[in-house]
């Protein structure tokens, strides 16, 4: 048997850089791409929520088809490391390509065209995600030292996603210009086509670094995923099952947000400063994210057990939805009014991410004690998955918001400005309002609710279970 000494500073980095670069790369994907095809290509709303929606249905038959090539794959190189550099070279490569449709193109070239790259983005992806997270017991030994790895990766993957989520706006309006962009539409297609070309060398280099400091057991097994496993796991556990659907609720609220907010800060709230103020929403946004995830969690954990700081975290996403409803009403455009509520939405986020991984680990010691079986690989390799699923639901639901209300990117920013009446209608302006904060609450409040009802795994609960499954041992 392999012996595998303590995990090493420099193997914890370049596993944390991994991280780093695919959520980057995620969240480019799963935030921009709609503004990229709808407010910069000009593709329908409609044709956009239904590729989204079909591209999440093929990865419910993609993501078991690419476990089983993982745990399959044998090589001197092992066997999560090929796919791993593989996956990311390609999806970069479409990522590239995605954001880069040839102006020539339209109607349903256009559409064509948006379609095969979106859903072979999501292929590669999964391509690489997979033996991302699957190789942490093939260089570690503890359950708590791949815990502690876990939470670790999670944590940079975090900082991934929040730099996107920071830098993209203003980074694709300064590349669109340097490279001569004459109206801010060809600004905004030359500067994403850039930016994803950057994001995409940064990511090869990222996870080359992870492939080539990180060494496999080659005795590590991986247990694979089929869609009968999770159905199994999911139907025989109902924790499993209530956890999911929160995952599935708190993720497309999120991204509910992270959509419609760029449309109501363009065509709404600041049409004139909207790139900077986007940028400063989701700067605010995005840290308090990681600080909460690091800080605010720690210190509510001293004072609540997990439960109720879950249903606290909803408190505070509801209630900062409710204040964004306010502020757009007062008629201010001072976006500075909006970073409150987005403080409160992104903490409670960030919070909730990390207690949704302690739920999900309980629901395995769980199923452990009903059925006697741990589904801990299946029920784990369902959270890329379910968080894809939650961009497909979201990404439906803000394309058909803007198709309902017709909000598109016929006019610029600043001839909005100048323009409202023909720019967007009072109408169309309560209806992004309303729809960007009562959607989020209401998709919260459902999965509130069912939580509420069903989900049984309290700190005692757990506690009791622990040591009924450590006596039958």
């Amino acid at each position: 048997m392999e012996t595998k000494k303590k995990l090493s500073g420099s193997e914890k980095v370049a596993y944390g850089l991994g991280a780093v670069g695919k959520d980057m790369v995620y969240m480019l994907s799963a935030s921009y791409i709609s503004i990229y095809f709808l407010d910069i290509m000009g593709i329908s709303a409609v044709a956009i929520g239904i590729l989204l929606m079909v591209a999440r249905v093929f990865d419910a038959f993609n993501d078991p088809i690419m476990g089983v090539l993982v745990a399959k794959t044998k090589t001197k190189w092992g066997k999560f490391r090929p796919w791993l550099f593989i996956g990311t070279v390609t999806n970069a490569i479409i990522l590239y390509m995605m954001f880069s449709v040839p102006p020539t193109l339209d109607g349903a070239g256009l559409v064509a065209y948006a379609s095969v790259t979106y859903i072979l983005w999501g292929v590669t992806y999964t391509m690489m995600d997979i033996p991302y997270w699957s190789m942490i017991p093939a260089f570690t030994e503890s359950g708590k030292e791949r815990e502690g790895l876990s939470a670790f990766a999670r944590s940079c993957a975090g900082v991934g996603s929040a730099l996107i989520s920071i830098v993209t706006v203003m980074s694709v309006s300064a590349l669109g210009t340097l490279l001569g962009g004459a109206t801010e539409n060809e600004k905004n297609r030359l500067g994403y086509s850039a930016f994803a070309l950057i994001i995409g060398i940064i990511f090869i280099v990222f996870v080359t670094i992870t492939c080539a400091v990180i060494k496999e057991k080659s005795t590590v097994d991986m247990k694979s995923a089929s869609i009968k496993d999770m159905f199994r796991a999911l139907v025989q556990n109902d924790q499993a099952m209530t956890v999911v659907i929160a995952i599935v609720m708190i993720n497309t609220a999120l991204y509910i947000t992270q959509q419609l907010v760029y449309f109501f800060l363009k065509y709404d709230f600041s049409p004139l400063t909207y790139k900077g103020d986007f940028t400063l929403f989701n700067t605010v946004g995005g840290g308090c994210q990681i600080l909460a995830m690091m800080l605010l969690f720690p210190i509510l954990r001293k004072f609540m057990d997990t439960v109720k700081i879950f249903y606290t975290c909803f408190g505070m996403a509801v209630v900062g939805y409710v204040l964004i409803i306010i502020i757009s009403m007062t008629g201010t455009s001072n976006v500075f009014w909006l970073l409150i509520p987005a403080a409160l939405i992104m903490a409670a986020v960030g919070v909730l991410n990390v207690i949704i991984t302690v739920f999900l680990a309980n629901t395995v010691d769980y199923g452990e004690l009903k059925n006697n079986r741990r589904d801990e690989s299946v029920i784990f390799s369902m959270q890329t998955f379910v968080v894809k699923l939650a961009s497909g639901i979201s990404g439906f639901l803000s394309s058909m918001v803007l198709f309902i209300f017709n909000i598109n990117s016929d006019k610029d920013a600043e001839e909005v400005a100048s323009d409202v009446i023909s720019g967007i209608t009072t109408s169309q302006r309560m209806g992004l309002r309303l729809s960007m904060t009562l959607i989020p609450i209401a998709v919260l409040l459902v999965g509130g609710l069912v939580f509420k009802k069903h989900y049984i795994l309290t700190d005692e609960k757990m506690n009791e279970i622990t040591t009924e499954i450590e006596a039958r041992h």
